[in-house]
């Protein structure tokens, strides 16, 4: 697999990757990371023709979803390490 190309945004990284007749892009964004993997299409072999088909309501999507990774890490952290009830300061002298 290698880089072929990237597409520009100012809040997510996204890569195009090529390999054999495949084509995967990754969105990256603060620790998530989502990648799609599109078929031997002529259409998006192409990183012209992944930044058509990566279009404005698609990276919509992305975002949500990326959002969506945050929230239920978040959930799974305070799940699996609730808050302490007292959180009180030790007293020093």
């Amino acid at each position: 697999m290698r880089i072929i190309g990237h597409i520009e945004h100012p809040d997510i990284k996204i890569t195009v990757f090529k390999s054999d007749n495949r084509v995967s892009i990754k969105f990256e964004n603060e620790g998530y990371e989502q990648t799609y993997k599109l078929g031997a299409d002529e259409r998006s072999s192409t990183v012209e023709g992944v930044r058509q088909w990566v279009d404005a309501g698609f990276l919509a999507d992305v975002m949500k979803q990326l959002q969506a990774m945050h929230h239920s890490r978040l959930g799974a952290y305070r799940r699996a390490f609730p808050p302490e009830a007292d959180t009180a300061f030790e007293e020093i002298i």
